[in-house]
Formats: structure tokens, C-alpha cells, sequence
């Protein structure tokens, strides 16, 4: 994407010279070396939540997200026709939330959301080509919760919520997207100092541009699927240098012709932050007698591991499938806190398309875009990836962070999966089984800015270099993206 590319879509679109000039102040100041200043209690006070009321038996919530995008070729990868896709917009989010708890033990909280695509030319409804689309004030949060683990470690949360596990490799909320997701569930909790175990039943929210947005359980979705997604997920702090996590999920689906059954066993590691660095010296506390152990600061090695197997029914066919993933990194002992990165992904495709089995990995409800690139291009999958990062904090309210990703597919039988994990890049053809399984590189490059407690600003570049694997199956030029987005949340 050229300068005088970028340019045309400023000049254009005259609400991005807001998020620009927001991005600006302070990021490109040098960061106060001053000694840090002491609130009094009425400075404290009026940093606390202006929307918090009754010492907090009534709290009210609000986040307003803008986020403008450029695409051009990010479906299609054919610069010599311009689709609807080839295009910018914005993406308009605004959530108002409400809890109420009027005793330790009791919570009471719902939220709405209204999402907006703005001045697309693609029809903005949701999923269409891609489309986040229009989804008017609806439901997003809506539940109960009993327990206060500070006396008795159970607790039950009932109703639409956020269901998240580990990196949200499989269960997540998808935040980046403009609706999110959100599951009407029944989640038991129980929690010990070493570990904790969840177990849950739910169905998934789909978004519809007109009416109220529903699940399975409500009998709504118009899919006729009657879907149940559950399952039990425990953590432990066991072991004092990593957190592991066991879990055993089972989706369970009935559709008028077919049906979908199958459990899916994994295990997940990731060590604890700055575990492995080197020991800091201890100091005195203020009464000049009591020695201070201080916490380790989040540097050294650490690495994060991902094991998955599936087994059962997909539409009738018989499942066998896995994933992994793999990294490490190092972040150094210095002002900026550089960290470097390397990372593994795998996920198992389809062998044979006609044999009656399926080897595809079935990514559940993942948020795909935080680890297999900007772009949305992939998700867990028929896929082989590696990942190259780098970030730093050069100030103290900036991050950045770059990514090189290489991604093939696990196997030309099967298709290439976008981040959805439903929508084939190409179609699965004579020339597709038989080309190069090299999808391709992408390069990304994100600044983050924290401008205060309630403000933050973030902005970003991808580059797509086409692979081989489109060149034999068709149109293969390049891609980019751009975005800006600025968040406020209460």
C-alpha cells in the first residue's frame, strides 16, 4: 500500500484525521522522568469509576470502540478487479452495561451492544462477504452469578455470557470482530489455591440484522442445528514455574439431515512470567528493618505449549483430527523490554475428501485473530505455521509489536480456512490438490497506545505476499490492510 494509496482514503474519510491526531499527542513525547507523585484521597477518589454507585452495589459499564479499515485484495487477491471487498470503512461498536450486587454472594449483570458497519459498499449484513454488517441494540450480556470464593469456593453463573479459556485458541470471546461472541450457559466453578475446574454447558449467540439475536437454547438461531457445546476445564499453579490446563469439550449438534458429535482432549502449558530470570537482590521496607523480596521482573525465557486431539462425528463423517502449537521467547533485562519470539502451528486437514472420514481440526469458537496474523487469513486448521515477533515498550504508555508468519497447508485435499474456520479461500478443484502447498507470508506491524485510564489507541499494517498455492490455483497478487482504532472504556 503506497502513500499516495493511504492518502486517498484520509482525504476521503475525514472522521480518520480524528484517530490519527489521537494517536499522536503523547506517543511522540519522551516519557517524564519525574518522581511519582502522591494522591491524596480526593485525587484518588476522582480516578475511580464515575459510574460505580452505592460503594459499588451499582455499577454501570460503557465502551465505545471506532475502528477504520482499509482492505484491498484480502479476499480474492486480484488487483485487476475490484470487488466489494476492495474497500474501507468503519466499524462502530457501543456497549452499556449494567451490575448489580446487592450482597457479597449475588450478581446481577446485563449489557447491550450496538454494532455498525459504516459506508462499505458490500450489503452490511453480517457474514455476508465478509461483512460484520448492522446488528441494532440487542443482548450481549445477561446472567446471574452466585458465589464469593473469598468464603466458599463454589460458585454458578447462569445466562448469556463470555466464555474464555487459555490463549482462546479454541473458546474465546473474538473481540477484535464487532459483535464478540457470547454463549447462553450454565457454568458450575469451583476454586482452591492450586487449581480451579470449570464445567459448562452452552450454545453459541449468532447475530442477526434484524430481530433478537439467539442461541440454540433459546430456539431462534434459524439454523436448526440444536446445538450444545460443553465441557469440563481445569487449571493448575501446581507446579510453581507454569500454569497447566486439562480439559475435555464435546460439541453436539442435530440438523435435519445430519448430525455432529465429537469430544476433543487437550493440555495446555505456559510458564509464569519472569520465572526463569535472574534473582533480583532484596531491600528494606520503610520501617528500615523488615527485608523486601521483590517480585521478579517479566523477563528471561518463557514459553507456552498446546496439545489437542478430536474424536466422533462431523455431518456423519468420522473424525480424527489434531492440533499443536509451540513458541518461545526471551525478553531482555532492558529500558524498552524488547522480547523476541518463535512460534509453531499445526493443524490437521482432510486426506482424502471422498473416503467417508474426516481429518480436518475442528477449531470450535476461537478467536483466530490474535495468533495466526492481522489479516484473518487462517485459522487452526489444514494448516502449518511459523511466527517470527518482536516487540518492545520504547515508552511508557506505547507498545509495538511486529510479526513475520509463513503459513502452508497441512495438506492439498483439503481447503484453505479462513479465520472464520467455514470460508474457503479457493475451491477445492483438480488444480488445488495438485499445487504447491505454500499459501503464502504476512507481515505485521501494530502500535498501541495507552492515552489514559479510559482512552486507548491502537494502529496497524499488514502485507500479504502471495504463495504458490494461489499461483496454481488462480489470481495471486499481494494484500494489504490498514487500520486505526481508538477505544474508550468506563
Amino acid at each position: 500500500m503506497n502513500i499516495r494509496f493511504f492518502l486517498s482514503h484520509v482525504v476521503r474519510h475525514p472522521a480518520l484525521l480524528v484517530l490519527l491526531v489521537a494517536c499522536v499527542p503523547g506517543a511522540l513525547r519522551a516519557e517524564d522522568k519525574q518522581p511519582v507523585e502522591i494522591k491524596s484521597p480526593i485525587e484518588k477518589h476522582a480516578d475511580a469509576n464515575p459510574l460505580s454507585l452505592f460503594d459499588g452495589k451499582l455499577v454501570f459499564d460503557f465502551q465505545g470502540r471506532v475502528r477504520f479499515e482499509v482492505r484491498d485484495n484480502n479476499f480474492d487477491f486480484n488487483e485487476g478487479v475490484k470487488v466489494l471487498t476492495d474497500d474501507n470503512w468503519f466499524l462502530i461498536r457501543t456497549r452499556l452495561g449494567m451490575m448489580i450486587k446487592p450482597i457479597e454472594w449475588l450478581k446481577i449483570y446485563a449489557q447491550g451492544q450496538d454494532s455498525r458497519e459504516w459506508l462499505s459498499d458490500r450489503p452490511d449484513i453480517p457474514g455476508v462477504l465478509g461483512a460484520e454488517g448492522d446488528d441494532a441494540f440487542d443482548l450481549r450480556q445477561g446472567y446471574i452469578e452466585l458465589g464469593n470464593t473469598k468464603d466458599i469456593p463454589f460458585g454458578l453463573k447462569a445466562g448469556r455470557q463470555i466464555l474464555s479459556y487459555g490463549d482462546e485458541r479454541l473458546i474465546g470471546a473474538s473481540e477484535w470482530t464487532n459483535f464478540g461472541r457470547t454463549f447462553d450457559a450454565v457454568k458450575l466453578s469451583y476454586k482452591a489455591p492450586l487449581w480451579n475446574v470449570d464445567a459448562f454447558a452452552s450454545s453459541v449467540v449468532v447475530p442477526r440484522d434484524e430481530g433478537y439475536n439467539q442461541s440454540d437454547f433459546m430456539n431462534g438461531n434459524e439454523t436448526e442445528r440444536e446445538q450444545v457445546f460443553s465441557g469440563l476445564y481445569f487449571s493448575t499453579t501446581a507446579l510453581e514455574f507454569q500454569t497447566t490446563d486439562l480439559y475435555a469439550l464435546q460439541l453436539h449438534q442435530e440438523q435435519p439431515s445430519t448430525s455432529t458429535n465429537f469430544m476433543t482432549l487437550g493440555m495446555r502449558m505456559k510458564s509464569k512470567p519472569g520465572y526463569f530470570a535472574a534473582e533480583e537482590e532484596g531491600g528494606m521496607s520503610k520501617d528500615g528493618k523488615t527485608v523486601v523480596t521483590p517480585k521478579k521482573k517479566p523477563v528471561g525465557l518463557d514459553y507456552d505449549g498446546e496439545f489437542v486431539f478430536q474424536n466422533g462425528t462431523v455431518m456423519d463423517l468420522d473424525l480424527t483430527a489434531f492440533a499443536l502449537h509451540g513458541g518461545l521467547g526471551y525478553t531482555f533485562d532492558a529500558g524498552w523490554l524488547p522480547r523476541v519470539g518463535l512460534a509453531y502451528n499445526y493443524g490437521s486437514g482432510d486426506q482424502n475428501p471422498s473416503d467417508g472420514d474426516i481429518q480436518t481440526f475442528q477449531n470450535l469458537f476461537p478467536t483466530n485473530h490474535k495468533p495466526y496474523g492481522q489479516m484473518d487469513n487462517f485459522s487452526w486448521q489444514n494448516m502449518h505455521e511459523l511466527e517470527f515477533s518482536l516487540k518492545f515498550t520504547p515508552l511508557k504508555k506505547v507498545n509495538v509489536k511486529a510479526e513475520y508468519h509463513a503459513f502452508w497447508l497441512a495438506n492439498t485435499n483439503d481447503v484453505w480456512y479462513r479465520a472464520n474456520g467455514t470460508t474457503a479461500v479457493r475451491p477445492l478443484t483438480s488444480a488445488a490438490r495438485s499445487a504447491s502447498n505454500y499459501a503464502g507470508s504476512e507481515v505485521d506491524v501494530m502500535v498501541t497506545y495507552a492515552a489514559t485510564k479510559w482512552l486507548s489507541m491502537e494502529t496497524g499494517y499488514s502485507h500479504y505476499f502471495a504463495g504458490e498455492y494461489l499461483a496454481d490455483t488462480g489470481t495471486s497478487d499481494d494484500a494489504d490492510f490498514f487500520y486505526v482504532q481508538a477505544t474508550v472504556n468506563f
